[in-house]
């Protein structure tokens, strides 16, 4: 069963976060939209569980993602709330679809007899899934929580004359951060994350200390800062959780 909701998690992964476009979500609550991702829903879930001859649980995962869906955009309130409960939901349906149909995987491709002979690494393929599924939640799932948990805070005017950071900067520093986190923890290496937390804080700190003028700036990089750390911390833990159950 695990192995079968791990694929099925990194396949929802991979279509909400990395197939799919900032416009796409904006715009789902339109038939054509939400038609769309479902069917990179449904094919991404498909080729994780490596193509099995089994319609019913990737269409109930379709379905019940796409009730999920409408129901985000109708009844969801935005921010971190709105998030985590989409997310929770999603998780909640696939936990439930590898529980009716715990042999899913089993009846893949990757899962073949001959060809775990041929490719001996593809017996491992649940634990390299297991990190994939980690390394989209940690670094780009992690990126629009930090985002929708910020949303509302910054009720301060930028200053372009101020703003010398390269265009998505913060963006690219937060998606490093977070997969380092992720590789520290993987590797069974936590104490790393202090040596991390201390050099971005410096470089933050320096940073902010040369125009302390508005506490509300200071404030909302360090609450995105910690947010960041939090998230990755987080996934990186149950990541290794993950990996060390699927371990044969």
């Amino acid at each position: 069963m695990l192995e079968t909701a791990v694929a099925l998690v990194l396949g929802h992964l991979v279509a909400d976060f990395l197939l799919q476009s900032d416009r796409m979500a904006r715009t789902k609550a339109r038939p054509a939209s939400l038609a769309a991702h479902l069917g990179v829903v449904a094919a991404a879930s498909w080729i994780a569980l490596g193509m099995p001859p089994a319609p019913l649980p990737i269409l109930a995962v379709v379905i019940t993602h796409g009730l999920t869906d409408m129901a985000k955009a109708r009844l969801a309130p935005r921010g971190f709330a709105g998030f985590s409960l989409d997310q929770a939901a999603h998780l909640a349906a696939i936990w439930i679809v590898a529980s009716l149909w715990p042999g899913t995987w089993a009846q893949g491709l990757w899962a073949q007899p001959f060809l775990i002979e041929r490719l001996p690494g593809l017996a491992r393929l649940p634990e390299a899934m297991a990190l994939g599924a980690g390394l989209v939640c940690a670094v780009w799932a992690g990126g629009y929580a930090v985002r929708e948990l910020m949303h509302g805070l910054k009720d301060f005017p930028d200053d372009p004359e101020k703003d010398m950071s390269l265009p998505n900067g913060g963006q690219m520093i937060g998606r490093l951060e977070r997969l380092m986190i992720l590789m520290l923890l993987v590797a069974d290496q936590p104490d790393g994350i202090g040596l991390l937390i201390a050099a971005k804080s410096i470089l933050r700190f320096n940073e902010l200390a040369k125009d302390a003028s508005d506490r509300r700036a200071s404030e909302y990089v360090i609450i995105g800062t910690l947010a960041s750390f939090a998230w990755a911390i987080g996934v990186g833990f149950v990541t290794q959780a993950a990996t060390h159950a699927l371990a044969p």
